[in-house]
């Protein structure tokens, strides 16, 4: 039975086995990149006229799919196919039984090898091109989730592109002035005879500079235990649950524990996606809502210049670096904002009729939550939901606080808070 067999090349001299089936294959595909690198083998002079440069992954696709089960085809990958590589995407169309894998050491394994660093307590990811297209998807992470993952990592592999550079990469880190310490390496060129090239220094000393593809960047936070509480990280603060001494606010205006705990239940926040803190006040729901799903884009909208100040100490203060503080009044200020898949009102400052508005239109699947103290407020936000189509329930929020008087304890109530939520599935 004829198959495709996937070679990955770059790095080592390939064994007998790849030898045998190079030289029975009828046809050996390849990239122009790939090829530059495959013309450096020893075995290449016997196999050049087997060699079928296609650039493009759509071209190369269709043109196994039409000469499969006719002869024995070679693809070339770089490194190991499997890892973030051409083999994923030719395992789900043609399945495990039609193709094989030899694998060379990936870029990752000789980039840690060149700076001499263990990458088994590592986490291993890519930026490179942005969607999976094997998944028809985006990976797993974005460049902006890099530093709220080297906090919670210590060490990652990064697979680049063009756009998700090591300077980009580098000028991320720099927006939490407690990444500044971090290590990145820039492992160019790798497999390249005379090419390969290692760069290291501080995010500072990274972000000016440009590099030749391709790379890999390894990160490395060197901050102690005691640094990081100090500026607020890992043990001081839990995942979930900040109390509201240790958010930064103004004039008690802060969405209280409790009623944030009920209001973050109900939004039920996906892993990836656009959640709308209107009305963001001191951005506690933001906040939360940021280190419970690091992929979730955050926009926090505030018009009091005030409370965005809050907003911005505090987004440091948690390395919330996936959240972006959007000054000014919805609904105006909700127009260039990518469409939501989560929308929290806290605050609506009279324009609840426009700020719905705007999210029948922009929330055609997804949830909002409307905080409202007033019985006004409540209703209005009801037969406005269910005027444009959103399936309606409203929880209640009774809390009620012990504090010590002369010795003694009491229990005192505060506001009840009406938590409304509108939803379309």
């Amino acid at each position: 039975m004829n198959k495709i067999y996937i070679v990955g090349i770059g790095y080592k001299p390939l064994n007998k086995m790849s030898v045998e089936i190079l030289a029975d294959a009828g046809t050996i595909l390849v990239s122009e990149r790939l090829f530059e690198v495959f013309k450096e083998y020893d075995s290449y002079p016997a196999f050049k006229e087997k060699v079928r440069v296609i650039n493009k992954v759509g071209e190369t696709m269709k043109f196994l799919r039409s000469h499969l089960g006719m002869q024995t085809i070679v693809l070339l990958g770089s490194g190991d196919p499997m890892f973030h590589g051409i083999g994923r995407q030719v395992l789900a169309e043609f399945g495990p039984d039609s193709v094989e894998i030899l694998p060379d050491l990936s870029s990752i394994q000789v980039a840690f090898s060149r700076i001499k660093e263990t990458w088994d307590d590592a986490l291993l990811m890519s930026l490179h091109g942005g969607i999976d297209p094997a998944r028809r998807r985006r990976l797993a992470h974005d460049i902006n989730e890099v530093p709220s993952l080297l906090l919670k990592h210590g060490k990652i592999a990064i697979l680049t592109d063009s756009k998700n550079n090591p300077a980009e990469i580098a000028r991320r880190l720099l927006n939490l002035p407690y990444l500044s310490s971090a290590k990145v390496f820039v492992c160019e060129r790798l497999g390249y005879p005379n090419e390969e090239r290692i760069t290291s220094g501080t995010p500072e000393q990274i972000v000016g500079q440009t590099f030749l593809d391709p790379n890999v960047v390894i990160l490395l936070h060197t901050g102690d235990e005691q640094h990081a509480l100090e500026v607020g990280l890992q043990n001081r603060f839990p995942h979930f649950g900040l109390v509201e001494k240790e958010i930064r606010h103004a004039r008690g205006l802060i969405t209280k524990d409790e009623v944030r705990a009920v209001a973050v239940h109900k939004l039920r926040l996906p892993q990836r996606g656009v959640l709308w803190d209107i009305g963001a006040g001191s951005g506690s729901v933001s906040i939360e809502a940021a280190r419970l799903s690091p992929g979730l884009r955050v926009y926090a909208i505030e018009r009091d210049e005030e409370q965005v100040a809050n907003i911005e100490e505090n987004k440091v203060r948690f390395g919330c670096t996936t959240m972006t503080i959007i000054t000014g009044e919805a609904p105006e200020a909700l127009k260039d904002l990518p469409s939501p898949d989560r929308v929290f009102v806290g605050g609506s400052g009279g324009q609840l009729p426009g700020i719905i508005g705007v999210v029948n239109e922009r929330l055609p699947k997804g949830i909002i939550v409307i905080n409202a103290v007033k019985v006004e407020t409540l209703n209005e936000a009801v037969l406005l939901l269910e005027k444009s189509g959103f399936a309606v329930d409203i929880s209640q929020v009774s809390i009620s606080r012990s504090k010590v008087v002369s010795g003694q304890r009491h229990i005192g109530a505060l506001n009840q808070i009406s938590v409304i939520r509108g939803e379309r599935k």
